[in-house]
């Protein structure tokens, strides 16, 4: 009997998988045809848009509004790599350095628990937490300040670029100046633009590759108004006059924005800081009392306890006090 069912289930196991990666013949090629055909009329519909673009104004401006909602909606959607992580955070390390400094920090905060006394268990938790999520926040730290640095002279850039067209400079002269003469991380990233575009690089792929390394919004603003004035042309010095203007007004929104938060943002400091402030004087002056907290079992599932609705408030805190222009 065991061997039937194993041959019945053989059977329609290699049937399964028959069907699963021929199909049937007809139904795929009726379905492929379609697909060809579906993506033949979106290609030529995205031809006529684009030659409606160029020769509307209003066509081109709704092409515009559309790129940067697709751009916002692939930034978004798209989950970045741990090498381009790097990359943005402008260390040269690979990720095989990177993995071994977190095996590394986690065996060490491992060895630091079981020295102390605890249980293995909670010196596996403290390893994973600190070996996987102390270098992420500090790479992630640093990128989010590289980028800051990075728009903060952006506006700048493009004055330069304005100023060079007006004055009959090509564009890639005036991206040599921004090279040259731009703090980093400005002038680092607009070095590496000149490069692409010097071995070959058109500028629209140097730009995508700039925004990889890169990703802020400004810099998409950047490669899309290049990108449309190099398809529908117009006025190259006053498009970029009028981001410059845009940009430095995000800026200042920001800033405003940072201001008037800034009550809210101290008060979920404190708030946050306070629990296991008290509770490390509380240890330093009276350690009999907070000692059960440490070799109770009880105590120690409290102090999970309470860790995990502090980690919930923190995250709840920071959303309501994160506001992105």
């Amino acid at each position: 009997m065991i061997w039937i069912l194993t041959a019945v289930l053989g059977f329609l196991l290699i049937a399964g998988l028959g069907f699963a990666f021929v199909g049937n013949g007809n139904e795929s090629s009726a379905k492929a045809i379609k697909r060809a055909q579906l993506v033949a009329g979106n290609r030529q519909n995205g031809a006529r848009i684009k030659v409606k673009a160029a020769s509307d104004p209003g066509a081109r401006r709704k092409q515009i509004i559309a790129d940067l909602k697709d751009a916002d909606r692939r930034q978004r959607k798209a989950k970045v790599s741990l090498s381009a992580r790097l990359r943005q955070a402008g260390l040269g390390a690979s990720v095989k350095t990177f993995w071994l400094i977190s095996a590394g920090i986690g065996v060490f905060v491992f060895l630091a628990t079981t020295v102390v006394g605890q249980n293995p268990l909670i010196g596996l938790a403290a390893a994973a937490g600190f070996g996987l999520g102390l270098p992420r926040w500090v790479l992630g730290f640093l990128a989010k300040k590289r980028e800051k640095k990075f728009t903060a002279e952006f506006s700048n850039a493009l004055d330069i670029i304005v100023r060079g067209i007006k004055s009959g400079l090509p564009v890639h002269d005036c991206l040599k100046i921004i090279a040259r003469e731009s703090p980093e991380p400005l002038g680092g990233e607009f070095r590496l633009l000149v490069e692409n575009l010097g071995m070959g690089m058109s500028i629209e792929q140097a730009l995508e590759k700039a925004y990889e390394r890169m990703p802020t919004s400004e810099l998409r603003f950047f490669t899309i108004v290049l990108n449309i004035q190099q398809k529908s042309g117009g006025n190259l010095a006053e498009a970029l006059g009028g981001l410059s203007t845009v940009i430095r007004a995000r800026k200042m929104m920001r800033e405003k924005i940072k201001a008037m938060s800034g009550e809210a943002t101290a008060s979920a400091g404190i708030i946050g800081a306070l629990p296991p402030g008290v509770m490390a004087m509380v240890t330093m002056t009276t350690p009999s009392y907070m000692l059960p907290l440490f070799t109770d079992d009880r105590g120690k599932m409290m102090l999970l306890g309470s860790a995990l609705w502090m980690a919930m408030g923190v995250f709840v805190m920071k959303k309501m006090i994160n506001f992105k222009v």
